[in-house]
């Protein structure tokens, strides 16, 4: 497969994640030509989104792609790899581009073997599936897992997406993934309590009040971060992944 500098991109996914990075690299000059989507909200997610992109069925997609980004729940992810596989539908040098956090490019083994370049980029930020999210894009990092040779292709897509990439090994995947889900379901859990209690004194628009509070907390928290400061541990949801795979769940 010939590639120039813009690439002819496929999203498998319309949940909140896929729609978002593809929205962020057809802004840097790529060419989206089509997007999976199952249900009636990821496609109206979708039309929102990409309004010019059709939606497509996922073998045309990646027949069609020289990139595609798999942006499906982790539990979805291996059987769509392999199913995929095994149709002889993977393309050599193609590039195939994950978003899940909990796995490196192992997991994209199948398409590798066909040829495929595999990529796992994971983006540390929750997803309303909105043109906000572009926004936020801005000051976010991603985690990218890949080979040596393929990290500068990595980087630089998360670049244009307009994020910051760290790279993190294959290895230490799980642990990432752990990072992301107690600092999700940590917050998430403190800042429900938190306006559940003053709703329940009477104040209206509880997160309204709260926002301002919580927000720079939590910036003066992580300036002041240091390494071994926090016991992950302690704060593991128990299914490790399980709440952060919910907070940044490309579902469909």
């Amino acid at each position: 497969m010939q590639r120039s500098g813009r690439l002819g991109i496929g999203i498998i996914g319309a949940g909140h994640v896929g729609p978002v990075l593809g929205a962020a690299l057809a802004g840097a000059g790529h060419a989206l030509v089509g997007i999976s989507a199952v249900s009636e909200a990821s496609r109206d997610r979708a039309t929102a989104m990409l309004p010019e992109v059709p939606i497509l069925g996922i073998p045309e997609i990646v027949e069609r792609s020289e990139l595609v980004i798999l942006a499906v729940p982790e539990a979805e992810l291996a059987a769509l790899v392999t199913g995929l596989a095994a149709t002889g539908a993977w393309q050599p040098g193609q590039l195939v581009v994950h978003t899940a956090a909990a796995f490196g490019t192992g997991v994209l083994a199948p398409a590798q073997a066909a040829g495929a370049i595999p990529i796992a980029i994971h983006p540390a930020m929750s997803f309303t599936g909105t043109s906000i999210d572009l926004v936020r894009l801005r000051e976010c990092y991603c985690a990218v897992t890949s080979a040596a040779m393929v990290q500068p292709i990595g980087m630089a897509l998360v670049v244009e997406m307009g994020a910051e990439p760290v790279l993190i090994e294959e290895a230490d995947r799980a642990a990432y993934a752990e990072a992301i889900a107690v600092a999700t379901s940590f917050s998430t859990a403190i800042v429900a309590q938190a306006t559940g209690v003053l709703s329940a004194i009477g104040v209206e628009n509880a997160g309204r009040v709260l926002g301002p509070l919580v927000r720079s907390a939590v910036e003066n928290a992580l300036g002041g971060v240091r390494p071994a400061t926090i016991d992950l541990a302690s704060f593991a949801p128990e299914s490790p992944f399980e709440t952060g795979r919910e907070a940044n769940r490309p579902e469909d």
